[in-house]
């Protein structure tokens, strides 16, 4: 008995393999056809539109500060507190900005003129002193000032 239950396994397995046979071909047929038939052309991605910097609003005094060139921005400056910054200009474009910036450190460091303002180092710290007016400061003490550098709301410094 046991070697009729064999016979008959081959004898089905058999008739299946004819079968998978032809599906087999009718895949591969499919599968050479598909290579005769050219694919789209690959879709490129669209390059990002780059989103502009916003830029600050001058006030009013910036606006005529900004106007009188690199050679204004030389000469001392008066902060609040002790707080001064000196500006010299060693270079075309350059300057040297010797400041006390808060009641423990001072430091002198280099700086650009750019059309902002004056772009500097200070630490880790990208900075700009950009030409405002003394309400612009955020500093009570300079309030009323029309010409003034602001660091950032809370530094600034004002000639008088």
């Amino acid at each position: 008995m046991r070697g009729s239950i064999i016979v008959a396994a081959l004898v089905l397995g058999a008739c299946g393999a004819d079968e998978r046979r032809s599906e087999g071909a009718a895949t591969q047929a499919d599968i050479e056809n598909s290579a005769a038939t050219p694919l789209p052309a690959p879709i490129s991605p669209r390059a990002p539109t780059p989103t502009p910097t916003p830029t600050p609003t001058p006030t009013p005094g910036a606006t005529a500060t900004a106007m009188l060139g690199a050679n204004h921005y030389v000469g001392r400056w008066i902060g609040v507190e002790g707080m001064y910054l000196n500006v010299t200009r060693p270079a075309q474009g350059q300057v040297t900005l010797e400041m006390q910036h808060d009641l423990d450190n001072e430091g002198t460091y280099a700086g650009t003129i750019t059309p902002g303002g004056i772009r500097f180092r200070r630490g880790a710290e990208t900075l700009m002193l950009r030409p405002s007016d003394g309400d612009a400061t955020g500093l009570k003490w300079l309030a009323g000032k029309k010409d003034c550098l602001t660091v950032r709301p809370g530094e600034g410094y004002c000639r008088d």
